[in-house]
């Protein structure tokens, strides 16, 4: 799964951090996910749930939210309602690179930034939430004794999770307001609610009251023992599977079709990733993939150009033997062939040339009731194998420009 750095424009214009995490193979649908409160775009179960969407062809952004983790801005101004907007802000980002995102996951409070903002976005087709309050305004109980001095002073340091943040009375004003209830009403697209039983520290009670508001099509799954933060690795590689499952039933995660067919007699190979080496080969019927390993910058979805050159090598090497065999009745019960390509130097093979020139080793396994004559014979064959006999000879190749 490749990763890409990726920096937008806030809800303030200043840069935030972000994270797109790209699919091996072709880019099908893309997703946001919006971290939990004072969280950040690296929480494990981002991560895990972004590689798992990724393996299904499913780009995910992650991003911090303004003033956290590597983005600009300072923490202590920024309000629910910001957090919104950059949550918007994001989904502009990815739109201008053609890329606008028809899934949405929040965890926690960002599960609610996503509910307020999938009624304001086009092309949202699904909305998950992981572990997310009904009324935004839960997050203050996290901070429950120091409101009088936030109150008091307008702002004041609190800490969370062990870690000291800035909140102000701007904050506190505002997701006082933030009503959640009309937004998940008029949705406007899929929901898919997860939440365990246990959590502390927002009460799966919150978990009913956004299912019980919204509309049809809609989900509920439970975490059953995991934490609010989804911190046990088995517990987040489940959410990501009942998202990714979930997903393929509202976005259309099919891989392109296969180019149409060439012309009688003709093979087309054209490519299927622009940003890799993935190909389509097409042939009459038969649709097979041609790629490269991921050391050279493919994503090993299929043989090599070499890999596909020794295959039909070995396939026709085991078709002439099987051919003769069948034609002489002899009991050849199975042939199998292992073909090993290489560059050897020519003098090393028998050549007049000292140029490094292309070798292709053939073992050839034959079970069955066969003597030795036979044996030796169907080896003779082999050489007559006419995939043998082109790549021994020397071929012509003629290009034109379509």
């Amino acid at each position: 799964m490749p990763t890409e750095r990726f920096t937008f424009p806030g809800h303030d214009g200043q840069d935030l951090d972000a994270r797109l995490d790209r699919p091996d193979g072709p880019h099908l649908a893309t997703a946001l996910f919006a971290h939990c409160f004072t969280c950040s775009k690296d929480i494990a179960a981002a991560r895990r749930i972004a590689a798992r969407l990724a393996a299904l062809g499913i780009a995910v952004l992650r991003f911090d939210f303004t003033g956290l983790g590597h983005s600009a801005g300072e923490f202590e101004n920024t309000t629910f309602t910001t957090n919104v907007a950059d949550l918007k802000a994001a989904c502009a980002a990815l739109a201008a690179r053609d890329m606008a995102p028809a899934l949405l996951i929040g965890h926690s409070l960002g599960g609610a930034a996503v509910l307020k903002a999938a009624p304001d976005l086009s092309g949202i087709k699904g909305v998950v939430t992981i572990a997310a309050p009904f009324d935004p305004a839960h997050v203050t109980t996290q901070f429950d004794d120091s409101l009088p001095d936030i109150l008091r002073e307008g702002v004041a340091e609190v800490s969370l999770g062990g870690r000291p943040f800035r909140i102000s009375k701007a904050f506190l004003d505002d997701i006082a307001q933030g009503e959640l209830a009309p937004a998940i009403r008029d949705l406007g697209a899929a929901l898919l609610v997860l939440h365990a039983p246990g959590d502390a520290s927002v009460s799966i009670d919150n978990a009913s009251q956004i299912f019980l508001a919204a509309k049809h099509p809609k989900s509920f799954v439970t975490l059953d023992d995991a934490d609010h933060l989804l911190t046990a690795a088995d517990d987040a590689e489940y959410a990501a599977a009942v998202i990714a499952a979930w997903a393929g039933k509202y976005i259309a995660l099919h891989r392109p079709a296969p180019p149409v067919g060439a012309p009688e007699g003709v093979l087309r190979v054209s490519e299927s990733d622009p940003d890799g080496f993935l190909q389509d080969v097409q042939s009459g019927p038969h649709h097979i993939l041609a790629d490269e390993p991921e050391a050279y910058g493919g994503t090993n979805q299929g043989l090599t150009p070499y890999g596909l050159l020794s295959a039909g090598l070995g396939a026709c090497t085991s078709m002439t033997i099987r051919m003769y065999a069948r034609r002489k009745g002899w009991p050849l019960t199975h042939v199998s062939v292992d073909v090993v390509h290489d560059k050897v130097h020519g003098q090393d093979a028998s050549s007049k040339t000292e140029a490094k020139i292309d070798s292709f080793k053939r073992t050839i396994h034959l079970e069955g009731a066969l003597d030795d004559a036979q044996r030796q014979r169907l080896r003779e064959i082999a050489d007559r194998c006419p995939v043998h006999q082109t790549l021994e000879r020397t071929s012509h190749i003629e290009t034109k420009l379509a």
